[in-house]
This record gives C-alpha cells, sequence and structure tokens, in this order.
C-alpha cells in the first residue's frame, strides 16, 4: 500500500471479498450493484483458464473481481479515458494482481486492431446506459462519457465483441430493460446469439430496472430465463443472496 500513490481525492475501498481493494475518485464515479451483480453473472459462464475481455472498464472493478470469483488465465480491462485507465492500473497493482490482470487504454472499436479476432473466451460490459442525447448531459466529461453513448454505442460494444470472441465465446452485459429489444437484435444480427437472461428488481413486485444478459457467438437459437433478482426483502433489507454476490456471507 505505500508503494501505491493514492491522491488526496481518491479513497480505498474494501471489496469485502478476498481482500480486494480498489482506488477511486468519487469526483468522477464510482462502482454500484451493477458491476457487482455483472462479474457475478459472468463468472458463472467463464470456464477455468478462459481468457476475459472488460469493455468500458472505468476504474478496473470488473476485472478485479472477476479475478476472485473465477479461474480466467488472463483477464484484460480496456478503459478509453487515460486518466481512468492509470487509476485502474494502480488498483491492480494494490491488489498484487499484475500477472492475471492486465488495464489498457484504448476504444474499444479498436479492440480487434489491439488485440487481434477470436481471441478471447468471453466479453463483459457495463456501458454507458443513455443514449447520447438522452436525458442532460454531465459538464464533466468524464462522468458524460461514463453515462452516456458519446464514444461507444450499443452497437459498437456487440460489433466489436462479435470480432474478438472466439467461436463459442461470451459477452456478457448489464443494462437497462428498455434496451433489452436492442440487446436481443443487435446479438443476432452480429450473429452472438442471445443464450441467457437475468431481471434485477430493487425488491418484489417492482419492475425491474437492470437486466443481465448473455449470448454466446455462433451459438444455436435457445434462450433461458432465469429467476429474478431482488435486491432488497420486505423489510428493505438486503436479500440473502446479494449479500453472498457481495461476499458479506
Amino acid at each position: 500500500m505505500a508503494d501505491i500513490k493514492v491522491f488526496p481525492y481518491e479513497r480505498v475501498d474494501d471489496l469485502q471479498l478476498g481482500g480486494l481493494r480498489i482506488i477511486q475518485n468519487p469526483s468522477w464515479f464510482c462502482f454500484g450493484a451493477d458491476a457487482v451483480l455483472l462479474s457475478d453473472f459472468a463468472s458463472a459462464g467463464i470456464k477455468k483458464g478462459a481468457s476475459v475481455l472488460d469493455f468500458c472498464s472505468g476504474n478496473g472493478i470488473i476485472p478485479i473481481l472477476l479475478s476472485e470469483k473465477c479461474e480466467a488465465s488472463q483477464i484484460v480491462g480496456l478503459e478509453l479515458l487515460p486518466e481512468v485507465a492509470e487509476m485502474a492500473k494502480r488498483s491492480v497493482t494494490l491488489n498484487d494482481l499484475g500477472e492475471l490482470v492486465k488495464i489498457k487504454c484504448g476504444d474499444l472499436k479498436d479492440a480487434a486492431q489491439m488485440f487481434g479476432k477470436s481471441v478471447f473466451d468471453a466479453v463483459t460490459c457495463n456501458p454507458p446506459y443513455r443514449e447520447a442525447g438522452g436525458g442532460i448531459e454531465n459538464p464533466d466529461d468524464i462522468l458524460a462519457v461514463a453515462r452516456h453513448e458519446i464514444k461507444c454505442s450499443l452497437t459498437d460494444v456487440i460489433s466489436s465483441a462479435a470480432q474478438v470472441l472466439k467461436p463459442g465465446g461470451k459477452l456478457f452485459m448489464v443494462h437497462r430493460p428498455d434496451r433489452l429489444a436492442d440487446i436481443l437484435c443487435l446479438m443476432r444480427e452480429y450473429k452472438i446469439e442471445p443464450k441467457r437472461l437475468r431481471f434485477v428488481h430493487p425488491k418484489a413486485g417492482a419492475t425491474a430496472n437492470m437486466i443481465l444478459a448473455e449470448g454466446a457467438r455462433g451459438g444455436r437459437p435457445k434462450l433461458f430465463l432465469e429467476p429474478p433478482l431482488y435486491i432488497y426483502d420486505d423489510n428493505g433489507e438486503y436479500t440473502k443472496e446479494v449479500n453472498e454476490i457481495y461476499g458479506r456471507i
């Protein structure tokens, strides 16, 4: 820890999983439940020895969590913004994960040129949710890029994943339910067959506010809908499953 630079405007958070920690800048963005749920959802479909590429990697939360949740042999986080990628690299060093996790700065649209085609067993992505021009874009560029499809669209994410995935390789995404039709249509357009979906609800009886989706490059048509995931129980406490996902029990 003494050898890792942490700036006064940053903080180090305990991930409560295998002793992992992460450096975050609250004025940019901090990871949320979507990243934690995606890492858990993806880990169920990532085989031992797999190579994984994380698009829109941000502060590196998904690669860092996957280092503990699955037995991949290589996890690469691809982040567009240099200052964010630099922070993620420090978190990798903080956790002594340099042999397993690599952070690269670059545009996901250039992923095939950077890494080659058909080279990864899995791609994960927690992309910007809002379409460009949808809602009020934050004047802070880092926040705007994280939240809005300014630098990459849903089409960019899925088409780029299709290029870098091996035949049979898996794409794992978290997004909003109102983009589900777009996700499924684009997956099929780019020969990634939707295989698994899970709706995430704030609580029982509430409308879903997140979806977790898995597709397989060149897979056969067959879509499995998993049971819904509820974040809070009737008492306003985290459900047992969510506590298990976070590693609290």
